[in-house]
């Protein structure tokens, strides 16, 4: 106990702050500090491959849209996708339409399927129907 007793009034007579004290402090502070950027960097990502998803889903939602408005093509194996517009925000996205008979021959029902890709990788696979009118 003695020993401790010596510390403590070691410790009282002190009246500033010793290098320890600031070292530690400034340790802690840059942990923190890490731990906030790195957090930030983390959503950061996120937020840009949600916008990409997004970006993808609405694509592959106006093909199929297109497709089922064209002109129904018995024995189809493909459709000819939409225009992608220019801008900036599709400029690295590509189409692939497909079509397929469901029942071995083509009976008046198609099932589309629509493959979006991203710097070709696939990012959106959409299937749907399309029929004879």
């Amino acid at each position: 106990m003695r020993f401790w007793q010596k510390i403590i009034n070691i410790y009282r007579r002190e009246s500033g702050v010793t290098f320890m004290e600031t070292a530690i402090g400034l340790a802690i502070l840059g942990t923190v500090s890490l731990a906030f950027l790195h957090g930030l960097t983390t959503a950061s990502k996120s937020v840009f491959i949600a916008d990409e998803y997004s970006t993808a889903e609405s694509l592959a939602q106006s093909q199929m849209e297109w497709v089922k408005d064209a002109s129904y093509s018995y024995n189809a194996t493909t459709y000819a996708s939409a225009p992608i517009p220019s801008g900036k925000d599709y400029r690295r996205y590509s189409a692939v339409i497909t079509a397929e008979a469901l029942h071995g021959s083509d009976d008046g029902i198609q099932k589309i399927t629509v493959t979006i890709r991203h710097d070709g990788q696939p990012m959106v696979h959409l299937e749907g129907y399309k029929t004879d009118r």
